[in-house]
């Protein structure tokens, strides 16, 4: 017998962590995110304009979004994919819910939990309406530990993924556990997602995650934050089971790549005092130094520093196989790329992703000019100055 040849392995962009700010009927999902925000919406701006393969929508536990998607399915706008997933067009969109949980003495901290299709999405809401007070809205706390939910999530063929670990506000690291078996089964997590205030580098600062793949995602509240930050990912076609193949690193399928800001551009990158403004590193201290004010948000650089110092590690340890981090500006972001200018680059190169990557600098400076086509150039490599964000503020990009 003549064994079957490997199938071809291609290039697929994935943003795993997107919101919906609400349903076709005008229902609040994400209360902070924009209503443009809906799962047909999203679809559709992620496969035209972003250019995303594989697509997180981390609301779909709600039970209004689950009508709008059965509808989407019914009037064949959109399909079940075979490995997992809803098909539209060229992208896959993987199934999330983003949960909180409160363990007792700690921290609140928020979890993504991928299903492998529809159905098990739907079985899994109906398990979380007996322990969440409003199963309909994004981010709600589940009352019981990150152990039980784990379990919920993996007897239903799941992915756990802590979300944006570094965060001083809600998250795993920055502000429920020093370690990560504190509060859950080291076991039964597939992946961290960094945050937009770290990356591979700063988080190899931390034993607990040397084994664990890295993903980086945008965190989308608006239909432009699509795609801020993102994963270079090599599979066979964009599904729940080469996802899974692709963190599990087999069979070729693998991470590729991490593209994200500069964690300088993040909000929490730097302790800050809200009060005053003045940059406070010094985790120890309870007020700020130059104003007294006990309004200090804790940066996630100084987070970890602080983390690494307990396990007693002064160099970042990058595991063999560990993909590159890209420090990469948006095209939203790039001074100079305004509205009119953006919709002549999607005009001329079809997505955003086809920009960032595959047009060149002599292409590019046919459609915007030199000046704005080297800024695109210099934000592909992280070469634009930057303006380091904290407290609650972006950082800027200067030029």
């Amino acid at each position: 017998m003549i064994p079957a040849s490997a199938p071809e392995l291609k290039r697929v962009f994935a943003d795993l962590h997107i919101h919906i700010g609400s349903t076709e009927r005008n229902e609040a999902v994400k209360i902070s995110a924009s209503r443009d925000l809906t799962f047909a919406r999203i679809a559709h701006e992620a496969a035209e304009r972003k250019g995303i393969g594989l697509l997180g929508i981390i609301d779909c536990h709600s039970p209004g979004v689950q009508r709008d998607i059965a509808e989407l399915l019914d009037n064949g706008q959109m399909e079940e994919a075979a490995g997992g997933g809803i098909r539209y067009r060229n992208t896959t969109i993987l199934l999330g819910s983003e949960i909180e949980v409160k363990e007792p003495g700690r921290g609140a901290a928020h979890y993504l939990a991928f299903m492998p299709d529809f159905e098990r999405m739907r079985d899994f809401t109906g398990w979380m309406s007996k322990h969440m007070r409003n199963v309909q809205l994004s981010s709600q706390r589940i009352y019981v530990s990150g152990h039980v939910l784990q379990q919920e999530v993996k007897a239903r063929g799941g992915l756990f993924i802590p979300a944006h670990v570094f965060t001083p506000h809600k998250s795993l690291f920055g502000s429920c556990s020093d370690h990560l078996a504190d509060t859950l089964d080291p076991e039964m997590v597939d992946a961290v997602e960094l945050g937009l205030s770290a990356d591979s580098e700063m988080a190899g600062l931390l034993p607990d995650l040397d084994n664990l793949p890295f993903l980086t995602n945008s965190d989308a509240h608006s239909l432009s934050k699509i795609g801020r930050e993102y994963n270079k990912l090599q599979l066979a076609e964009p599904s729940f089971t080469e996802f899974v193949l692709a963190l599990q690193g087999k069979e070729g399928r693998s991470i590729a790549a991490n593209y994200g800001l500069n964690p300088r551009l993040g909000k929490y990158h730097r302790t800050y005092c809200l009060n005053c403004g003045e940059l406070a590193a010094d985790l120890t201290i309870e007020r700020c130094k130059e104003c007294g004010s006990p309004k200090l948000v804790r940066g996630v650089m100084d987070r970890i520093e602080h983390l690494a110092k307990i396990n007693g590690r002064t160099v970042p340890y990058m595991p063999e196989g560990r993909p590159p981090y890209i420090n990469q500006v948006p095209l939203e972001f790039v001074p100079g790329i305004g509205k009119v200018a953006l919709n002549k680059l999607l005009s001329a190169f079809g997505t955003e992703m086809n920009v960032l990557h595959d047009a060149s600098l002599e292409a590019l400076t046919e459609i915007v000019g030199e000046s704005s086509a080297a800024m695109i150039a210099a934000a592909r490599i992280g070469g634009l100055t930057l303006e380091t964000g904290g407290g609650g503020r972006y950082g800027k990009v200067l030029k």
